[in-house]
């Protein structure tokens, strides 16, 4: 059965996800995802809060930019997440948004020669080994956690295009596809990825002014039409309408509410309703 998630998106003040964390906990929802854009709150600093404030609710960031972070560093932030909070915890890596990358002097030549040898560096990382490559980017010299995750990990990598989803599919445990897929395009990055987990996110909107929420949310991200690309409604209509996207191969659908949404913490509620009407 395909896993039904929440973004608390970046633009949520970091003082109110508090509240949208424990309301999420408390209806039991599956999974509230993050995301470290550029230049908001951090992706590990909220995940952690997220997973102290809550009891069961499992925690995605999705993704870290891997330009703005050392493999190194990023892997014993994910070993003390992995070891703090046992199961719980799901990061995706990827290229960043690029324009930001070079705002901040990081971005890459190739950030497909980048995305590889962060991922094979990080796996290794995790799993306990001690690392030695001079790659074109990454340069580890016998590096070696001394407190690994005592369980496997799962990294995920963020992808539009063909390579990275290729990369996904080859290195890493799925891939996380952005806001604004449509199910044929899910259905063919399943063909490229295999078996690993495919985690899309959707554009979602309820409300008397959802039709105008997401018309200002097609605008500005560019989409030619809302149609395969938003959904509208209440609950079971939502649900009606995720089903296309889990039928074309998607394990995980995160509903991404517009950034104007009034309601976060209603906004989860929704999506726990969404989760009942998918299983019944």
């Amino acid at each position: 059965m395909t896993t039904i998630g929440v973004v608390a998106l970046p633009q949520l003040a970091p003082e109110r996800l508090r509240s949208v964390a424990e309301a999420a906990d408390e209806v039991g929802l599956d999974e509230l995802w993050l995301w470290e854009d550029c230049f908001l709150a951090g992706g590990i600093a909220t995940a952690s809060a997220v997973l102290a404030w809550t009891n069961r609710l499992k925690v995605g960031v999705g993704l870290l930019p891997v330009p703005l972070r050392n493999v190194a560093l990023t892997a014993m932030e994910l070993s003390a997440l992995h070891r703090l909070f046992p199961g719980r915890a799901t990061i995706g890596v990827g290229h960043g948004v690029l324009d930001w990358m070079g705002q901040v002097g990081a971005r890459a030549e190739s950030p497909m020669t980048l995305l590889s040898e962060y991922v094979a560096a990080l796996r290794q990382l995790l799993a306990g080994s001690r690392v030695t490559v001079d790659g074109r980017y990454v340069h580890l010299d016998g590096v070696a956690l001394d407190l690994p995750p005592t369980a496997p990990t799962e990294i995920l990598v963020g992808a539009v295009g063909p390579r990275t989803m290729r990369l996904a599919g080859a290195e890493a445990d799925g891939v996380i596809l952005t806001g604004g897929t449509t199910p044929e395009q899910v259905r063919a990055a399943r063909q490229i990825i295999g078996t690993g987990r495919l985690v899309v996110y959707l554009h979602t909107a309820t409300g008397r002014d959802a039709a105008e929420r997401t018309e200002r949310e097609r605008v500005r991200w560019g989409y030619p039409t809302v149609e395969d690309r938003m959904v509208i409604g209440d609950a079971s209509e939502v649900a009606d309408q995720v089903r296309r996207w889990a039928d074309a191969g998607a394990d995980t659908v995160v509903l991404q509410p517009t950034p104007d949404d009034p309601d976060p913490e209603g906004f989860v509620r929704l999506a726990q309703e969404v989760q009942q009407h998918r299983v019944q």
